[in-house]
């Protein structure tokens, strides 16, 4: 009995399959030994063929349902006409069927808008462009199992404007995090115009890209601009942040401007390094970068400040404009050693290397743009390629030891209240 029903179980199944073929051959308009044939060659040509053809059967069923029953019509058919849907990242034309009311107006088919979406297109084409492929080697990398059109360099390019201006508005709209700690500012040039960008740090660790403004150069104007679009956006400057710099005198006076001459600010130490050892000869590069980090890793801020001093005189007796290079807010690149902060988060946190590595993730997407046209390209591309690096963001070293730098920043910032009253 058992055999009788599994052999029943079987022959049901072969009938289903060859109903299914049947019904899809019929709705491609072939004979199944065609179709049969067509699978040989790929599955995917034979998918998408019913695919334009379930389009087709989509609008000619609504102009069914809107014609109504017989003798009781509100419109009537008139003919076809040539038009296109987005399949797959690219257009595909066929034609669509028109109806018109008795008034002789045009009735729009709801299926037939809907199948011109092209939100799909919008993320085939970012999604092509942001892997570094070019408008003009788009339609070679698509397949080709649909011939379609509207896939050359400018419709491209077109495309990829509407995506890019979406992801732009995404992250100059969302909010900015609560719990942000800390906050890196560092400035990106493109051809002749400057990108400031803002990373954020919560209190999880978790990097984030908070916004960009657009400028001629990096100056305070265009970071002030910044600031106080993220201030709309959510960001407290009442509350104690640490904010890290390049050393930049634009940032650090926009950054002062806008949160007070107490915020505190960590002085990144490898452009600190970098600009000290350009004073010195060759001969006494090595030496220089050894007693200076020597000094930065000391844990207590008055041993690394005696250090650090004693560094410059040494400096002075070879290059005086070296020891006035290192003078030059050199407090601030103790900033986190007066916090008492943690040896491994200081590691993090001691240099603009996030803000760094953001960019240079974000370069894998612009580095293909040779011609930096003015208005809003560079923002876009630039947005683009932030939040393609953001993905690969991870949380940073020592993130375990965030909470002693969120209670140190609360009692600096008591204590300079009190100091305040």
């Amino acid at each position: 009995m058992k055999k009788v029903y599994i052999a029943r179980r079987a022959q049901a199944s072969r009938k289903q399959a060859l109903s299914l073929i049947d019904q899809t051959a019929a709705l491609l308009g072939q004979s199944v030994q065609k179709l049969c044939a067509q699978l040989r060659n790929g599955v995917e040509s034979v998918g998408a063929q019913l695919g334009l053809a379930l389009a087709q059967g989509l609008m000619q069923q609504e102009v069914a349902d809107r014609l109504g029953r017989w003798g009781e019509q509100c419109s009537y058919r008139h003919g076809r006409q040539a038009g296109y849907i987005y399949w797959d990242g690219r257009k595909k034309s066929l034609m669509r069927p028109r109806l018109r009311k008795k008034d002789g107006a045009e009735m729009a088919l709801s299926s037939y808008q809907a199948l011109q979406q092209n939100s799909a297109q919008q993320q085939a084409v970012a999604r092509l462009l942001l892997r570094r492929c070019s408008t003009r080697d788009y339609a070679g990398a698509l397949d080709s199992f649909v011939q379609g059109y509207g896939i050359k360099k400018s419709s491209v390019s077109r495309v990829w404007q509407a995506a890019s201006q979406k992801q732009l508005a995404e992250l100059c709209e969302r909010p900015v995090p609560k719990d942000l700690v800390t906050m890196i500012l560092d400035g990106k040039h493109h051809g002749d115009q400057c990108v400031i960008v803002g990373v954020g740090i919560d209190s999880a660790g978790k990097k984030h890209v908070l916004g960009l403004w657009q400028g001629a150069t990096e100056n305070a104007t265009v970071v002030k601009a910044l600031l106080a679009d993220l201030v709309e956006r959510g960001l407290d400057c009442s509350l104690p942040l640490l904010i890290i710099l390049d050393g930049s005198k634009s940032l650090r006076k926009a950054v002062g401007e806008m949160f007070g001459e107490g915020v505190l600010v960590q002085r990144c130490r490898v452009h600190k390094l970098r600009n000290v050892l350009e004073h010195l000869p060759k001969s006494k590069q090595g030496q220089g970068a050894f007693r200076l980090r020597a000094a930065w890793a000391l844990d207590d801020y008055e041993q690394a400040a005696s250090e650090l001093r004693k560094v410059g005189a040494w400096l002075e007796t070879i290059n005086p404009s070296a020891c006035r290079s290192l003078e030059e807010g050199m407090h601030e690149t103790l900033t986190l050693q007066r916090l008492g902060i943690n040896a491994q988060l200081s590691g993090s946190l001691a240099s603009t290397n996030i803000i760094e590595s953001a960019f240079s993730c974000g370069g894998r997407v612009w580095a293909r743009v040779r011609r930096w046209r003015k208005g809003s390209m560079t923002l876009r591309w630039s947005a683009a390629g932030l939040l393609m690096a953001e993905k690969g963001f991870r949380r940073i070293r020592g993130y375990r030891h965030l909470p002693g730098l969120v209670e140190a920043l609360a009692k600096l910032n008591l204590a300079n209240q009190q100091k305040a009253a």
